[in-house]
């Protein structure tokens, strides 16, 4: 179960590696970019391509979903990058039901994980797998691997780093469920622990994508990079009497630039920028194309 492309590499390589895999649930098709036209799913595109039963529900509660899926009779089921499940789901198969998380729970629960940790200049992250249960991303902790985070690092590399981390997660991770099964043992698993020091990582929205200029230098920097290149960070900007918003910010330096502006310890500079309508380009370039 699951959605964008991140979903993909475990998928493909349970797919590759011989894993019996009876069936995919991913999100209806929804229109997408300006033309509306209807965009199908990575995990859809990838489980067409490899003669996947496939099932979308509007309504994961939905009486003829849970039918369908129940008819399937999975020992197992993974989820990764999807919604929030029913217990009617993910109660039902034999094994129980495990995602895979990319973040070191229990820190950075929620939708935006790989963007949160960088935002938040954090070191390092890195995946976990959990048996699900009523609350979003609390269940039993089965594995978790770290990886280290790059000062510079953007969130589009480390979500590579990661996916490519998710696959042979994912086929540890089953294995280890399918030995405890055969020998007639409970898999091993961590209790998460609760306290105040949890980060969230609730979804992203224009609301929480403004950059504050009123911040210092490096949480600047880390929260443009945390939203490089997607969905990005965003500004309103007054160019030469010309009043631009919402203006995509993709990368910042400390210091004086093309474009600078003041924040709460010195200055900072606009480096990579899109201008509502054009594309994406460095400052220097932008300023010479504006009259």
């Amino acid at each position: 179960m699951g959605t964008p492309d991140f979903a993909v590499a475990g998928l493909k390589a349970l797919v590759e590696n011989g894993y019996n895999v009876v069936a995919v649930v991913t999100m209806p098709d929804k229109p997408a970019g300006r033309g509306h036209q209807i965009q199908f799913s990575a995990v859809k595109q990838y489980a067409i391509s490899q003669g996947l039963p496939l099932m979308q529900p509007e309504r994961l509660k939905d009486s003829g979903f849970l039918a369908e899926l129940s008819s399937y009779k999975a020992d197992l089921q993974i989820v990764t990058a999807f919604r929030m499940l029913p217990e009617a789901v993910w109660a039902m198969p034999r094994l129980g039901t495990f995602n895979l998380h990319a973040s070191l729970l229990p820190q950075y629960r929620g939708a935006a994980p790989i963007n949160w940790a960088v935002i938040n200049g954090e070191k390092e992250t890195g995946c976990t797998t959990f048996f699900l249960n009523h609350n979003i991303d609390t269940g039993n902790m089965i594995m978790q691997k770290r990886l280290d985070i790059g000062d510079d690092e953007n969130v589009g590399s480390l979500h590579d780093r990661l996916m490519k981390m998710s696959e042979a997660m994912t086929i540890r991770t089953v294995d280890l469920i399918e030995e405890c099964d055969r020998q007639g043992k409970d898999v091993p698993t961590t209790k998460q622990t609760d306290s105040d020091e949890l980060k969230p990582a609730p979804k992203l929205f224009k609301e929480n994508t403004l950059i504050d200029w009123g911040k210092t230098k490096n949480e600047i920097y880390n929260f443009v990079r945390g939203l490089n290149p997607y969905p990005a960070a965003w500004t309103e900007l007054e160019i030469r009497g010309q009043h631009y918003s919402p203006v995509k910010v993709y990368k910042v330096s400390k210091g004086e630039g093309a474009i600078t502006m003041a924040c709460k310890d010195g200055e900072i500079s606009i480096d990579e920028l899109q201008l509502p309508g054009k594309k994406r380009m460095d400052a220097k370039s932008l300023l010479n194309g504006l009259r």
